[in-house]
């Protein structure tokens, strides 16, 4: 008998209005990894493991999918990167254990400059 309609004021849904916004900035990732796509590159992870290989994929929570993935593996005595490395091939690489990406092409090793030089 009443001519009321339901309230549409944004609480009915249980996150307001502006929840639709908020829900696409959690689904945006802060990196754009796509100029990378199909191009070698370095990824160093929590714990000191380095890896490069050629990225496949990613999500925005950087898992990375990486082919003819190498891993460059340290000296166990001194924890250094040694001059082996492995063969791992096809590696999906877990996006809260990686610390830093970067283009294989241009990076080049330098001095670290804060140690004291001697001579």
């Amino acid at each position: 008998m009443s001519d009321k309609k339901p309230s549409t004021s944004g609480n009915s849904t249980g996150g307001g209005g502006g929840g639709d916004n908020k829900e696409k900035r959690r689904k945006e990732s802060i990196l754009d990894l796509s100029k990378y796509l199909e191009k070698t590159i370095r990824v160093k992870f929590a714990g000191g493991r380095e890896a490069a290989g050629v990225l496949k994929g990613y999500d925005p929570l950087l898992n990375l999918v990486l082919d003819n993935t190498i891993e460059f593996l340290r000296d166990p005595d001194d924890y250094k990167l040694a001059d082996d490395t492995r063969h791992l091939g096809l590696v999906v690489c877990r996006g809260t254990s990686v610390v830093l990406i970067c283009p294989q092409e241009g990076m080049e090793s330098i001095q670290n400059p804060f140690i004291a030089q001697e001579g």
